[in-house]
């Protein structure tokens, strides 16, 4: 059987014609695997709860009898100690857990607006 002598550059171009909008869809294009979209999901999800626990973190911060004096410890430090103070106040621990939440307690150091802005 013949083949015309066309057939074999039409095959490469679809090839790398193929690759080429494969490279440009996955970098321009938008297109993701469902890996990195799921991954996005559970990110998107995971920040979602956290700013939906903020007001929590700052009621249990408004009726602790403690308050100023865990605030004024708070505003004497800065960076990572804040936010290892701020889990030591058991305000960053959601209802229901035994252990604080670093993401939140960074999200309730931000709602307390301790550096007055």
């Amino acid at each position: 059987m013949t083949f015309p002598e066309w057939t074999k550059p039409g095959i490469y171009g679809a090839l790398v014609g193929a690759i080429a909008v494969s490279i440009l869809g996955f970098t321009w294009g938008g297109w993701t695997t469902s890996s990195s979209a799921q991954t996005m999901a559970q990110n998107l999800a995971s920040e979602e709860v956290t700013s939906a626990m903020v007001p929590v973190c700052l009621d249990i911060s408004a009726t602790d009898p403690e308050r100023a004096e865990k605030l004024a410890a708070l505003q004497d430090l800065s960076g990572f100690g804040r936010r290892n103070a701020m889990l030591e106040t058991g305000w960053a621990t959601p209802p229901g857990s035994d252990a604080p939440d670093r993401d939140l307690a960074v999200a309730c150091l931000a709602g307390l607006a301790l550096d007055g802005s």
